[in-house]
C-alpha cells in the first residue's frame, strides 16, 4: 500500500534499496534499536514504572512523589531503591519499616502481615528491565569499576554507574546528535552550494573566499575556548558543530550545479519563465542528490566521531551525560577493567557499520545507473 502512494521514480528507488539486502536489514536493525532507545526511560530507570500503594496507582516515572506519600517522614522525592521505601509501599505503610524492612517485606509477601495489621492492603512496585538510570550511583559493595554480573550485565564504570544503562542512553544521544547536526549542516551547505553553482560569477567568487577563510578556522580551538567560558550542553555543541560543519557539502553541490546550469532543460525552463528557485530546487537539485548522498555517511559518522573525541578530551558534554566518548575515556583510565573498552568499541563499531551500510544503499537507490534485481 505504501508503494501505491509513491511516484514511479520513488517506487524504483525503494525497490533498489530493498534489493540491497545488507542496506535493507541494516536499516531494519538500526531503526529498531533507535526506536527502542527513544524509550530508554522505560528500559533503564531508577524510578519504578508503576507503584500500587493502598489501592492507589502511582507513576513515579512521570510524576514527583515525596516520601510522605508512602508513609515516610521526608518531603523530598522518595528514593524507591531504598529498602525502607520499598517496605513502606509493599506493606501499605501500616508497619514500622525502619527497624526490620526485609522482615516486613517477607511477611507481606507470605501473607502473615495480614494477620497482624488490620486493614492491610499489599502494594507492589513494577520496575523497568534495568532498574538503574545512566546517572545512578549504585551500591556495589566493593570497588568500582566492577565486573559484569547478574545485576549489572556490562559491569559498572569508575563511579559505580551501570554501563548497559549508559550505553542505551549514549546510543540515543549520539544518533540524535548526529542526525540533528547532519540535517542542519546539509540544509545550509546545500543551499549555499546551490546558490554558488547556479548563479556563478561574483557570487560564486565571494562565497568561495568566505568558505576558504571559514575552513581555515581552527574549529577545535574555538570549541575548547567556548567550553572554557560557557558550560557546554547538547544544543550549544550542536550549534558549534553546525557552525563549522556546513561547508562539507558546499563543494559537491556547487560542482553539480555548475555542471547542470547550462543543460538544455534548465535553459528551456528559464525561457518559459520558471523562477530560479523552482529550477534550482525542483529540477537541478534532484540530479545532484547522488553526489550529495555519497557524502552523508561521512558527515554522520564524522559527527559521531567528533562528539566522542570531544567527550574523550573533556571538551564535549558534561561528564554526567551518557556519552560513549566518556566511556572510552574511562576504558583508557581503567585498563584493569577490559569490559569498558570492549563495550565502547563494540557500540561504536556496530553503530557506525550500520549507518555506513544504510547510506550506501540510499546512495545506490538514488543512482539511476544502478538497478538491483
Amino acid at each position: 500500500m505504501a508503494l501505491v502512494r509513491l511516484s514511479p521514480l520513488n517506487q524504483r528507488r525503494w525497490r533498489n534499496f530493498k534489493a540491497n539486502r545488507r542496506a535493507y536489514w541494516s536499516a531494519v536493525v538500526f531503526g529498531v534499536l533507535f526506536f527502542i532507545s527513544l524509550f530508554a526511560e522505560f528500559l533503564a530507570n531508577d524510578s519504578p514504572l508503576v507503584v500500587r500503594y493502598r489501592g492507589e496507582i502511582y507513576t513515579p516515572i512521570f510524576n514527583f512523589y515525596p516520601e510522605t506519600t508512602f508513609g515516610g517522614d521526608f518531603r523530598t522525592e522518595a528514593v524507591y531503591r531504598d529498602i525502607e521505601v520499598q517496605c513502606l509501599i509493599i506493606s501499605g505503610g501500616v508497619q514500622d519499616c525502619w527497624d526490620d524492612p526485609e522482615g516486613v517485606i517477607e511477611a507481606a509477601r507470605d501473607g502473615s502481615l495480614a494477620e497482624t495489621a488490620p486493614g492491610y492492603m499489599r502494594g507492589w512496585v513494577l520496575w523497568p528491565p534495568i532498574p538503574y538510570s545512566y546517572n545512578t550511583v549504585n551500591d556495589i559493595g566493593g570497588s568500582a569499576p566492577s565486573a559484569p554480573d547478574a545485576q549489572h550485565w556490562l559491569g559498572t564504570d569508575d563511579t559505580a554507574r551501570d554501563v548497559l544503562a549508559r550505553v542505551i542512553y549514549g546510543f540515543r544521544l549520539s544518533v540524535a546528535f548526529a542526525l540533528i547536526v547532519t540535517f542542519l549542516t546539509s540544509v545550509i551547505g546545500i543551499a549555499a552550494g546551490a546558490v554558488q553553482g547556479y548563479f556563478g560569477g561574483l557570487i560564486d567568487l565571494l562565497f568561495q573566499r568566505v568558505i576558504e577563510l571559514w575552513g581555515a578556522t581552527p574549529s577545535l580551538y574555538i570549541i575548547i575556548i567556548v567550553a572554557a567560558i560557557f558550560r557546554m550542553d547538547f544544543w550549544l555543541l550542536v550549534f558549534l558543530m553546525t557552525l563549522f560543519g556546513w561547508t562539507a557539502l558546499v563543494g559537491v553541490v556547487r560542482a553539480e550545479f555548475l555542471r547542470a546550469r547550462n543543460f538544455e532543460y534548465v535553459r528551456a525552463a528559464r525561457a518559459l519563465g520558471v523562477s530560479n528557485r523552482v529550477i534550482m530546487f525542483r529540477h537541478v537539485l534532484p540530479n545532484a542528490m547522488v553526489a550529495t548522498l555519497t557524502m552523508l555517511p561521512f558527515i554522520v559518522t564524522g559527527t559521531i566521531g567528533s562528539l566522542a573525541a570531544l567527550d574523550f578530551l573533556g571538551f564535549g558534554l558534561p561528564s554526567s551525560a551518557p556519552s560513549l566518548g566518556e566511556l572510552t575515556l574511562q576504558a583508557k583510565n581503567n585498563l584493569q577493567a577490559p569490559w569498558l573498552g570492549f563495550t565502547a568499541f563494540t557500540a561504536f563499531a556496530f553503530m557506525l557499520s550500520l549507518l555506513v551500510f544504510i547510506f550506501e544503499g540510499v546512495r545506490d537507490a538514488f543512482d539511476p545507473r544502478k538497478t538491483f534485481q
